[in-house]
């Protein structure tokens, strides 16, 4: 059985996919752009920026879901560039206490909506 996670508080999904679907006790959001749910624009700035604002979104989802970040047990974080990766783990770090979770980190050739970084994650309850 699976049930969707959707919330107003996050951004809307911008294709035919669900914010997050949750089953057997885990949790897998689909990837994450610095959007503001707000506007539905991603946010300008800096990778630390848009950084801080999809950990923002993630978190929305998660509580959602009747979950958290310390639930958060697989990341996976593309980059428009491997340039901006310090910048990207400096609020990565700030984000989760405890134990970090497994991470894979990629440059790709471009990402939706042009953003600098997008995050996606699993999670457990």
């Amino acid at each position: 059985m699976k049930r969707v996670i959707s919330t107003n508080s996050a951004p809307a999904a911008i294709g035919p996919y669900s914010q997050a679907i949750e089953t057997n006790g885990m949790i897998f959001l689909s990837g994450m752009l610095p959007i503001d749910p707000s506007t539905g624009n991603i946010i300008p700035g800096s990778v630390k920026e848009q950084t801080t604002q999809i950990f923002n979104n993630i978190e929305t989802v998660l509580i959602a879901a009747g979950a958290g970040m310390d639930n958060i047990v697989k990341t996976t974080v593309f980059l428009e560039d491997m340039s901006l990766f310090g910048e990207m783990n400096e609020v990565y770090a700030s984000r989760f206490t405890g134990t970090f979770p497994a991470r894979s980190a990629f440059a790709v050739k471009a990402l939706p909506k042009n953003a600098l970084v997008e995050i996606e994650v699993i999670a457990v309850k």
